[in-house]
């Protein structure tokens, strides 16, 4: 695959399981069936995008398992490796947004009520030096969470959603 993805290849990740796959393999290793389990979806349709995420170069294969006499492969997810899908391209942006937007209606409706959190968006005007200091907290808050995620359910921990756009927009 090339450095700098074309739109088929960033199509990859304008799926919402597939984004959810990466969410969730990002905290643990797993195979297809132990990844379709968690999310309830077939193992067939886990194992289709599991492949590719992985052609995609968004997945490693962390170890094989024998399983029932079959070998099984439990993938995990480097957040690092999705820098590459940024892109210059307007349309694979666009597709890329509005599919993280799909995927935060859904999680919204997990929310627990009552329960802090934080929500904000804004379209604004600042100056040069507040930007990059806002873009490097979003990337310090990225690594925060990434690097503190386990597997599901692990005793003492919840599930969280967080989701961060941040762009520079062009003069209107």
């Amino acid at each position: 695959m090339s450095e700098s993805p074309g739109l088929d290849e960033l199509r990859v990740l304008a799926h919402p399981v597939r984004l959810r796959i990466l969410s969730l393999l990002t905290g643990a290793a797993m195979s297809a069936a132990e990844a379709a389990r968690e999310l309830g979806e077939t193992q067939a349709n886990v194992s289709y995008h599991l492949r590719r995420l992985h052609e995609a170069g968004l997945l490693d294969v962390a170890e094989e398992v024998r399983i029932r006499g079959g070998l099984a492969k439990r993938y995990r997810h480097d957040p690092e490796s999705g820098a590459r899908f940024t892109s210059a391209n307007p349309r694979e942006e666009q597709l890329l947004i509005a599919t993280i937007a799909e995927e935060l209606k859904r999680r919204s409706e997990f929310r627990v009520p009552g329960k802090p959190g934080s929500t904000s968006d804004a379209e604004m005007w600042v100056d040069r030096e507040t930007w990059e200091k806002a873009l490097e907290h979003a990337r310090e808050l990225s690594e925060l969470l990434h690097s503190a995620a386990k597997p599901p359910r692990t005793k003492g921990t919840i599930p969280v959603s967080a989701t961060v756009s941040l762009f520079e927009m062009r003069r209107r």
